[in-house]
């Protein structure tokens, strides 16, 4: 009941609701161009599928819990220091294409 009430407020949406219910979690910097699962408010794109770049700091995928690491992401959203890093990073493999 109380997860209907939140995506009815929309503080939660389907793709929150289903990681949860399957035992995952998310794991920022390992999307794919085109294959994130979702993003921070801090992209210039809505959620799933729309990320520009390989490994983008702000998108998400979900994983199943305990492997994010294994995989060479993180489950903290990133901060202004990692974003800068990281998004920097992700800006050099996505212009050497």
């Amino acid at each position: 009941m109380a997860i209907a009430v939140l995506l009815a407020l929309g503080t939660l949406n389907t793709t929150d609701v289903q990681a949860a219910e399957s035992k995952q979690e998310k794991c920022f910097g390992i999307a794919k161009a085109g294959q994130n699962d979702c993003a921070t408010s801090k992209t210039p794109h809505s959620c799933t599928g729309a990320s520009k770049l390989e490994n983008d700091p702000q998108d998400f995928k979900y994983v199943p819990a305990g492997t994010c690491e294994k995989v060479g992401g993180t489950k903290e959203e990133p901060g202004s220091a990692v974003l800068l890093l990281l998004g920097v990073a992700a800006l050099v493999k996505y212009l050497e294409k």
